[in-house]
């Protein structure tokens, strides 16, 4: 698989502007004397929304777009902590983008902005699995879903179960999930692709991360919040899991107010976070590492994403 360097990516690229973040319903958590600390900033449902919502008296007027995105981002990075930044999937489809450029402005954005990884929602595989793969050729971060088989198909050695990553001596595992693509995704745009249980998927791999060493484990789910069917969720995940730390998830297109806290398998807490649709708001959460013990401490935000950062 080709890696794209993305030092020379950016000396080509001119997304970038300078601006603020805004921060708005911080929680925080008593902590103690830390010597890491990580910003873990996540996105989801982006839906191939290149620029912001116009200002035409919408909900959303002038917020979004990938200017005010970058801006946000390399603002945040500017503070100096390390920063691992995440994408839950449904990239593509939504704009016009995707009907003339399949998906290319969107991974060449992403990977311009420095994401670390991503996972594949249902709209992803819009113009079939090929297109998916072809996109991601020219990425600088791994598209992950531990739950689909893929041998055999375009998107063998490309679509991977997992990726870790240290940042400054803290080790994250990176988990990928993805939901039932039939019924949602037409049949021959997929062929090949075995759905698997995405419960046993994510304790298998999240066993195979605590070998590792991983010291925090992050699900990027599209599997969807939460279904009155009963169907797996998120927060059935949440539950049901035996050591994921937090839960990034999408689909269901949920604004999340601040993360949800659950009690999984492992006795262990496992958040759930979802920033809506349309890259209007990017989900932040500070971990802190103490100096002794295994006990993280977290504080969570939401950043608005205007075009103001921008500007």
């Amino acid at each position: 698989m080709h890696w794209i360097n993305r030092r020379d990516f950016i000396r080509k690229t001119a997304l970038v502007g300078l601006g603020a973040a805004s921060f708005g319903g911080a929680s925080v958590l008593a902590r103690p004397a830390v010597e890491r600390r990580l910003v873990l900033l996540h996105t989801n449902d982006m839906h191939g929304r290149l620029d912001a919502f116009p200002m035409d008296g919408g909900k959303y007027q002038g917020m979004g777009g990938l200017e005010a995105r970058a801006s946000v981002i390399q603002q945040i990075r500017n503070e100096g902590h390390p920063v691992l930044l995440v994408d839950a999937g449904d990239f593509f489809q939504g704009t016009p983008y995707f009907n003339f450029f399949k998906g290319a402005p969107e991974i060449a954005a992403m990977t311009h902005m420095g994401y670390d990884a991503a996972t594949p929602g249902s709209s992803d595989f819009s113009a079939g699995m090929e297109n998916l793969a072809t996109q991601w050729k020219l990425a600088g971060f791994p598209l992950l879903a531990c739950n689909y088989g893929v041998a055999e198909t375009p998107l063998e050695n490309i679509l991977l179960p997992y990726h870790i990553i240290v940042r400054e001596n803290i080790t994250i595992g990176v988990i990928g999930v993805g939901i039932d693509l039939k019924g949602r995704v037409p049949e021959g745009l997929i062929k090949g692709i075995e759905y698997r249980d995405p419960i046993k998927c994510v304790n298998e791999t999240t066993n195979l991360l605590k070998k590792k060493g991983c010291d925090l484990v992050v699900c990027l789910s599209h599997l969807g919040d939460y279904y009155s069917d009963g169907k797996i969720s998120d927060t059935i995940l949440a539950r049901e899991n035996i050591g994921v730390d937090i839960i990034i998830g999408a689909h269901t297109h949920r604004f999340f107010q601040q993360p949800r806290r659950y009690v999984n398998k492992g006795n262990g807490d496992t958040l759930v976070s979802q920033m809506g649709w349309g890259g209007v708001q990017m989900g932040r959460i500070d971990y802190f590492f103490p100096k002794s013990g295994t006990n993280k401490t977290l504080k969570a935000n939401r950043v608005d994403v205007d075009k103001k950062n921008a500007e």
